[in-house]
């Protein structure tokens, strides 16, 4: 149990300098009078500067908490994904201008609750329905507090979102993934490699805000250990289990799982027979939804400008397609003959994939580096079926991946408990669906 509400420091952006705006009034011992705007740049020495003041860091902290705010120019959200850009944000709580590595960092001091709000109102849209909000605000609650209780010695900053970890090996194999990792100077980032938290920039409604205040404390437990709730935008008809993504070691609360009312009836994906039959249908599922007035309402603007999540497809020539992957792997591999799963998870996302070229083999994985090395951004899943044609020579010009899912499956489906509150599932119910073996507490 935790006696109380812990606070968190999020780290929202690094940069040479900084533009900020002050609503409100803001306390610094460092000066005289409550600033409206500053820009906090790096001077020649290393140091945080605003006007004529300078210091290695520098807090501004709310008279109220409630209404203060400030606000943060060029924020990047969805860093490395399809969707990147800035956004102007506003947040709540205090402000710390940190100098590290030669860049100003902009650090969040707020609580969890209020962190929540925000972050329910990011991942998805604060207008969804109530129960997947109230799911979301359990499964956002126990990812960040499993995070910070699991802390290692080993931290890196605001620089690396996520650590890589994996092998490389003289016979051909790359295995590669990422996962986030803890940082020295905050508990967790802003972006998709942790939580997207955009403070009170996205629209925090009545709704999204009951649905922390009535899970307020409220975690999944798997035993004795608060649990590393992931999720992913659309599973594609199963989830994924941990271990196809990141290490090997099983979770048994993160399984696979029919994204459908029947939960457990789900094909051996695992068969590259059947995989392929199953990415090329249309099986039922929650996340196997057309209804847009749904999707227009649970997903945020730059989400919505996916809307082929459940089942989607991208085509390469072979120029562009042995250009791609000459430069995401950084060696020639010629004109690719072909890409071969050698293994899949049981969701149907491919683990390890074998890319021949005139030039070279080599076998990738996991998901994540598929992902990378087949896009110029990230493929939005690895569950996907390779299909060649216009051979000439037996080269193919052109590569059709046909795929299902958004993104690594790996815990709670956010369209298909979407859909599940729509049709009246409460968000118990929700939880208890996606994630196995585990129960709902409250710690605080």
């Amino acid at each position: 149990m935790i006696e109380k509400e812990p606070s968190i420091k999020v780290g929202i952006m690094s940069s040479g300098s900084i533009d900020i705006e002050f609503g409100g009034e803001f306390c610094c011992s460092l000066l005289s009078d409550s600033p409206t705007q500053v820009r906090a740049q790096i001077t020649t020495d290393g140091q945080v500067s605003i006007g004529l003041v300078s210091a290695q860091s520098i807090l501004f902290v709310p008279r109220d908490v409630e209404s203060d705010w400030f606000e943060l120019v060029g924020v990047a959200i969805g860093i490395g994904y399809h969707w990147e850009r800035r956004q102007r944000q506003r947040f709540r709580g205090s402000l710390m201008l940190l100098a590290k590595e030669g860049k100003v960092v902009a650090i969040n001091e707020i609580g969890v609750e209020s962190y929540l709000q925000s972050v329910i109102s990011s991942e998805m849209s604060a207008s969804s329905p109530a129960e997947l909000l109230k799911a979301h605000s359990v499964i956002s609650r126990s990812w960040l507090l499993a995070q910070i209780s699991h802390r290692s010695k080993e931290t890196s900053g605001i620089s690396e979102n996520q650590k890589q970890h994996g092998a490389e090996s003289d016979d051909g194999i790359l295995i590669r993934w990422w996962d986030r990792e803890d940082h020295d100077i905050f508990d967790v980032c802003a972006d998709d490699h942790c939580q997207r938290y955009q403070g009170i920039t996205r629209l925090v409604s009545a709704t999204a805000a009951d649905a922390v205040n009535s899970t307020r404390g409220q975690v999944l437990i798997s035993g004795t250990e608060i649990v590393d709730a992931r999720f992913s935008k659309s599973c594609g008809g199963v989830s994924e289990e941990f271990e196809a993504c990141w290490d090997d070691t099983h979770r048994p609360y993160l399984e696979a799982v029919g994204c459908n009312p029947k939960g457990t009836r789900i094909p051996d994906l695992t068969n590259e027979a059947v995989a392929t039959e199953w990415i090329l249908s249309n099986p039922e599922a929650f996340c196997n939804t057309n209804d847009s007035d749904l999707i227009s309402i649970a997903l945020n603007d730059y989400d919505q400008e996916t809307r082929d999540f459940y089942r989607w497809s991208i085509t390469y020539s072979q120029q562009d397609l042995n250009r791609l992957i000459a430069e995401r792997i950084g060696l020639d591999f010629g004109d690719i003959v072909d890409l071969v799963p050698i293994s899949r998870g049981k969701s149907g996302r491919i683990v390890r994939l074998k890319i021949i070229g005139t030039l070279r083999t080599l076998i990738i994985g996991k998901e994540l580096m598929i992902r990378r090395v087949l896009s110029s951004s990230h493929l939005y899943s690895s569950a996907f079926v390779v299909r060649k044609s216009d051979i000439v020579n037996n080269i193919p010009q052109q590569f059709t991946l046909v795929g299902a899912g958004w993104g690594h499956g790996v815990g709670l489906c956010q369209i298909g408990a979407a859909v599940m509150a729509k049709d009246g599932y409460e968000y118990r119910d929700i939880l208890l669906h996606y994630y196995r073996n585990v129960k709902i507490e409250r710690i605080y």
